[in-house]
């Protein structure tokens, strides 16, 4: 299971160096002229946690396609295929559960500190 933790953190900082990396690309020269571009927001921990949620959801999607592919007697949907996204979406899904456990328990922990 911490396999798929580490996954999983590895995929949520990767989606925020992808968002950083945008946002300086997109960063204006300091010294060129403002043609009324919109500002460049950067990367937030909600943004890199909503994307990663998105990626999960579109596992999940993916996987129960495909298997509805497979059952409906598609010929391009094989059962490995299918048990291997089945497999990816379940370890993507625990993953997720598992960073919102320790999500709730940092949240416990910050707010039972004595001030």
């Amino acid at each position: 299971m911490s396999d798929s933790v580490t996954s999983i953190l590895s995929q949520i900082r990767s989606y925020q160096t992808q968002l950083g990396t945008r946002a300086l690309e997109q960063a204006p020269n300091p010294n060129a002229v403002d043609f009324g571009r919109p500002a460049v927001k950067e990367a937030s921990f909600s943004d890199t946690l909503q994307n990663a949620l998105q990626g999960v959801n579109e596992t999940q999607q993916k996987s129960g396609a495909l298997a509805q592919a497979f059952e409906l007697g598609d010929p391009r949907a094989d059962l490995a295929r299918v048990m291997v996204a089945a497999q990816q979406s379940q370890i993507a899904f625990r993953a997720t559960v598992e960073v919102r456990n320790r999500l709730v328990q940092a949240y416990q922990d910050v707010m039972n500190m004595p001030l």
